[in-house]
């Protein structure tokens, strides 16, 4: 598959075919639920989102470095690093990682701002030495660079039925969404790492502050004052799913089906984490292979779909219809 979408993307070069297929290997390996949508893509844009999602893993993985292998002051000059091949790959079109190559291909081709780039490593960069944000404020400094930014990227990738102004705000929504959703179920692993990223305002307005959290982590042992913070977590977070929807009917509608599966399937682990009744301290809340294959076939009814809304006997639809920029229903 990985071929006929490099074919479709018109990508020839070999070194670059590479790049992006590397890129595409981080995404299926390490984005299991996003890998999925993104095979709801139309093929000649599945690479550009591999990059991009390729590209945020590697930096990711510099700055958490899961064997622990690595000092903070290794992994700061490797972050730094990266910083600099890429903004000579931006520069360039190109550069000498495959990763940066390929996201600086994908960023020349879509127009994608730099800056989004820029705003992405600081904030990995805050992850070597932040472990806590005292507000609800504080932590939305940090998302706007951690996920903010990875909505706003994927926009002209995935197109828009009207101005790319009027869609970004809810593009920059749903990547915060799915930011504050990992945050939720990823706790108990973030606190081993020695970071809290739940608002420290949130946690204290139920009397739980990080030796709480450290102990129910350590004894496997419940506090209901645990609880209670993380039921008002995933209201908060739900809350942002409510802002970031509305944007799906404003994404072109070929493109629609994916951004509904990553909704669906990202909504799925806050689920999973209530039905377990918020042990995420204790352990990992998945989305059941049940759903996730419902959710792949809703999806790809949704593509076939968007395929015939927008076939060229279509292309004279009446006045506010698909053909003529006008908001197409979500289906």
């Amino acid at each position: 598959m990985s071929r006929r979408e490099l074919d479709a993307a018109g990508i020839t070069d070999p070194a670059l075919r590479a790049a992006y297929t590397r890129c595409r290997r981080l995404n299926a390996r390490h984005g299991r639920t996003y890998f999925l949508a993104t095979r709801l893509l139309p093929l000649e844009r599945r690479s550009a989102v591999h990059a991009l999602y390729g590209f945020a893993r590697w930096a990711d993985d510099i700055v958490d470095d899961h064997d622990r292998h690595r000092a903070p002051e290794e992994r700061d000059r490797l972050l730094r690093r990266l910083e600099s091949e890429l903004a000579g790959g931006l520069r360039a079109g190109a550069g000498d990682e495959p990763v940066v190559r390929a996201v600086a291909d994908t960023a020349d081709r879509y127009d994608i701002d730099h800056a989004l780039f820029a705003d992405f490593l600081s904030s990995m960069r805050a992850d070597l030495t932040v472990t806590h944000y005292p507000t609800y404020a504080d932590l939305q400094g940090y998302v706007h660079g951690s996920a903010a930014v990875i909505g706003l990227q994927m926009l002209p990738v995935l197109g828009t039925v009207t101005a790319r102004e009027e869609a970004a705000p809810h593009a920059a929504a749903l990547g915060v969404a799915f930011q504050l959703t990992n945050f939720l179920r990823d706790v108990g692993e973030d606190l081993d790492r020695g970071r809290v990223y739940l608002p420290g305002d949130l946690l204290a307005a139920h009397d739980v502050d990080r030796s709480l959290l450290e102990w129910s982590r350590r004894t496997g042992r419940r506090d209901p004052r645990i609880r209670a913070a993380l039921v008002a977590a995933e209201a908060m977070t739900r809350g942002v799913y409510r802002t970031a929807e509305p944007g799906i009917a404003m994404l072109d509608p070929r493109a629609r089906p994916c951004i509904r599966a990553a909704f669906t399937l990202y909504g799925g682990i806050l689920d999973a984490i209530a039905e377990q009744d918020y042990t995420v301290l204790h352990r990992r809340a998945v989305v059941s292979r049940r759903r996730r294959a419902a959710t792949a076939a809703a999806g790809a009814l949704r593509v076939a779909g968007a395929r015939w809304l927008t076939r060229p006997a279509h292309r004279a639809a009446p006045a506010g219809g698909p053909a003529t920029g006008g908001k197409e229903p979500v289906r």
